[in-house]
């Protein structure tokens, strides 16, 4: 692929950010491989310059990390600090649903309605990437109905922190698509119904931490497998 072929109008460093991050995010690029900076500028027919300044940018991200005589990396899962991101991540969505479900439209409920029409239709395509998209999109469409702006700010923050990881948690738990729609159908009704603040607060919050429990076993059952061989 060459700069041209990427689009014109884009800097060579947003280019070659482009390129990484979706070779990252499509798992082309898995966990823990080397990020070879000259090898990259081959590639896309650059100077290294501008993928070192993307390689940053990335880092700044969250999606590469840098380790003392390997150099860059595709950073790789830690279950201790994914389960502390999708801790803070489950309060943040909890509130801000709990609070947009009494200012929620009928339309805005019908769109999220649809889309999880659409989850269940990717789920059985075991398509974990489409899925998990989705999944965030099903979640902006609830939470997006609170009037608390800063709070919505701090959620797509989040929400782009954790894209790496939550794009691979459906994948390292399939078992959870089904669970996942059909609570997503319960929070729905609870918001259709208007119970209690309270309520819907709590179940959309453990509704999160439910994956994220389930991803942080798959990922530590991996590890001691690993271990043993």
């Amino acid at each position: 692929m060459t700069a041209a072929q990427d689009g014109a109008g884009a800097s060579k460093s947003e280019i070659a950010y482009r390129h990484l991050r979706q070779q990252i995010v499509e798992r082309t690029l898995a966990p823990g491989a080397r990020l070879v900076l000259e090898q990259i500028a081959r590639e896309l027919d650059m100077s290294v310059v501008p993928v070192r300044e993307a390689i940053r940018r990335l880092e700044a991200e969250g999606y590469v990390s840098y380790q003392r005589n390997v150099g860059a990396q595709v950073t790789s899962i830690d279950p201790d600090q994914y389960l502390n991101s999708m801790e803070a991540l489950a309060l943040l969505e909890g509130f801000a649903t709990a609070s947009g479900a009494r200012l929620i439209s009928a339309a805005e409920l019908d769109r999220a309605r649809a889309i999880n029409q659409e989850l269940k239709r990717k789920a059985e395509q075991g398509d974990a990437r489409a899925y998990t998209e989705l999944n965030r999109e099903f979640h902006r469409a609830l939470c997006g109905a609170s009037s608390n702006a800063h709070l919505l700010g701090l959620l797509e923050r989040e929400w782009s922190r954790l894209d790496l990881i939550r794009r691979s948690s459906f994948a390292l738990v399939p078992e959870r698509y089904a669970e996942s729609f059909a609570e997503h159908e319960a929070l729905l009704q609870l918001v259709a119904c208007g119970a209690p603040e309270s309520t819907v607060e709590h179940f959309a919050r453990e509704h999160t931490l439910r994956t994220a429990r389930a991803a942080v076993a798959s990922l530590q059952t991996t590890a001691e497998e690993e271990e043993e061989r």
